[in-house]
């Protein structure tokens, strides 16, 4: 098994370089998240309004 052709998952993501996030990443990151924020209270909204409990 030493000379396994084929490295191993655990060895190479033991190698890589962490990499920082780019601005644009970190900020597609929050809109994101933002706007699934916003939906699920406008969809928690038009439920309550459009299709009341008893």
């Amino acid at each position: 098994m030493e000379n396994d052709p084929q490295p191993r998952l655990v060895d190479e993501l033991q190698r890589m370089q962490r990499e920082e996030l780019l601005p644009i990443e970190k900020k597609l990151i929050t809109w994101s998240i933002v706007l699934g924020i916003v939906l699920l209270a406008v969809l928690t909204w038009a439920s309550y309004t459009f299709f009341p409990g008893q």
